[in-house]
C-alpha cells in the first residue's frame, strides 16, 4: 500500500474525472492522499475534499508565490480549519527565489509567521524551497521548526540541503523527478537518505513520472516513484518495491499522524 503525501486534488484539470482518478489510485494501491493548500481558497478546497473521502487528508497554508495576498483574517481562518481532524499538516510554505512572484523579503516574513502558526497549531510543516536553500534552512532553525517536524516536499536539492534537512529531523519526499533521465545526482542522494526519513509523492498534476511524461500526473502514478526508489536501493538487504511501499507508508503515517 502507498500514500501520496503531496497532491493537488482540487486542481481544475481533474474537474471532469476527479472521482474516477481517486478510484484509479485506490486500484493502484494508494491507500491515502494528502491534498495540499496553497492559499486560503485551495486550503478550503482541500479540506472539503478530505471531508468527502475517508482516505483524503488536507494541509492548509500559503505557498511562497501567493504570500503577497495574505490578509490577517486568513490566519484566523486557518486556526479554525485546523480544528478539523482531517487537517494533518501546515503547508506548503517556504521560499521560492526562482520566480519571485512575491518579493523575497515578504516571502521570508510570511514564512516565519506561518512556521510560528504551525507551531501554535502543533502541525508538521510541508516545505517548498527553490533556489533559497540557505535562507530556508536558517529560518527553519531560527523558528524552531524541528519542534513540530516536517518534510521538504518534491526534494530536488543538493546533498548539503539533504543533510541540513535531515539534521533538523525532517523527512525528504521524492517525486516523479526521480525517474527523469537527467536526475542522476538526485538518485545518488536518494540512496543515502535513512529509510525512516523517506516519503514519496506525485505533486500531481505536475511532474509526471516516466513512463507517463507529457501526460497529466495523478496519484496512481506514485507507484512509479516507489518502483524507482526500490531500484535505486536494490543493493540493500531485503529491499523491494513492497518494502519501500511499507516503509514510506509507515513514515507518512508517523509524520502526519494518520491512523
Amino acid at each position: 500500500m502507498l500514500i501520496d503525501t503531496h497532491a493537488h486534488l482540487d486542481d481544475a484539470r481533474y474537474n471532469d474525472d476527479r472521482e474516477a482518478m481517486i478510484t484509479r489510485a485506490r486500484e493502484a494501491g494508494v491507500q491515502a492522499f494528502v491534498t495540499i493548500g496553497c492559499d486560503l481558497a485551495t486550503s478550503q478546497s482541500a479540506l472539503s475534499l478530505a471531508g468527502q473521502h475517508p482516505s483524503v487528508y488536507a494541509s492548509i497554508g500559503v505557498h511562497p508565490h501567493e504570500v503577497k495576498y495574505i490578509q490577517d483574517s486568513w490566519y484566523d481562518e486557518f486556526r479554525r480549519m485546523a480544528k478539523n481532524t482531517k487537517v494533518v499538516a501546515y503547508g506548503e510554505i517556504g521560499l521560492d527565489y526562482h520566480y519571485n512572484h512575491s518579493s523575497p523579503k515578504e516571502q521570508r516574513e510570511r514564512f516565519r509567521e506561518q512556521i510560528q502558526l504551525a507551531r501554535e497549531l502543533k502541525l508538521p510543516v510541508i516545505i517548498h524551497t527553490r533556489e533559497a536553500q540557505e535562507d530556508t534552512i536558517a529560518i527553519l532553525r531560527e523558528e524552531r521548526a524541528s519542534e513540530i517536524g516536517g518534510v521538504l516536499h518534491c526534494f530536488s536539492g543538493d546533498a548539503w540541503l539533504a543533510k541540513d534537512a535531515l539534521d533538523l529531523g525532517f523527512y525528504l519526499s521524492f517525486s516523479g523527478i526521480l525517474t527523469f533521465q537527467n536526475a542522476t545526482m538526485l538518485r545518488e542522494i536518494a540512496k543515502t537518505v535513512p529509510l525512516d526519513r523517506l516519503l514519496i509523492e506525485t505533486d500531481c498534476p505536475y511532474l509526471t513520472p516516466v513512463p507517463h511524461r507529457g501526460k497529466r500526473n495523478e496519484p496512481a502514478f506514485v507507484s512509479f516513484v516507489a518502483q524507482q526508489l526500490a531500484a535505486i536501493r536494490a543493493s540493500e538487504p531485503e529491499m523491494s518495491i513492497e518494502s519501500i511501499s511499507r516503509l514510506t507508508t509507515q513514515n507518512a503515517k508517523r509524520l502526519f499522524r494518520i491512523a
